[in-house]
């Protein structure tokens, strides 16, 4: 996992990367219903509350879908505008955190029998000088999703492969 700075110098203004890697045990086509679908974080992750506000194309979790995510009532608005199942999810958010222009992509790739889950995102900061804890504060919530996935997906049972 890691985060990095602007490219803007110390100003803490600009834009902002994380990402995070996990490995599963499990195939893609076992991970990916698990982080394409919104109704299915709640199972995984430390979400207790996971749906969808509008639903996008070709199904219901495709582009256009907006997804809620909560803990104890508070949490995010994303809208899906990359879904190319089973290996790429492309959000964006658009509330729940002060940031701005924050973009994450989830990829599945197989490795081996398993499959590596790599998550990233940019973001630019929306209050000067909030930069670094915005970095630490969702690279722990990506690191957390990517592993919660990973070591649920590992207790499925196979299907499909």
């Amino acid at each position: 996992m890691s985060g990095s700075a602007p490219s803007t110098g110390p100003s803490d203004v600009g834009r902002w990367s994380i990402t995070a890697t996990a490995r599963s045990s499990a195939p893609v086509d076992v991970v990916w219903p698990l982080i394409g679908e919104a109704h299915r974080w709640k199972e995984w992750s430390f979400l207790d509350r996971s749906d969808l506000v509008e639903t996008g194309d070709p199904t219901p979790d495709g582009v256009g879908a907006v997804r809620r995510f909560t803990r104890f009532g508070i949490g995010s608005q994303e809208e899906v505008v990359v879904w190319d199942p089973p290996h790429h999810l492309g959000y964006t958010m658009l509330k729940g955190f002060p940031v701005r222009h924050y973009r994450a992509d989830v990829r599945c790739t197989p490795d081996g029998s398993g499959t590596t889950i790599q998550w990233s995102g940019t973001f630019d900061t929306l209050i000067p000088g909030t930069g670094r804890v915005m970095v630490a504060v969702l690279q722990t919530v990506i690191g957390r999703f990517a592993t919660g996935v990973a070591g649920y997906a590992d207790q499925l049972p196979l299907r499909g492969s």
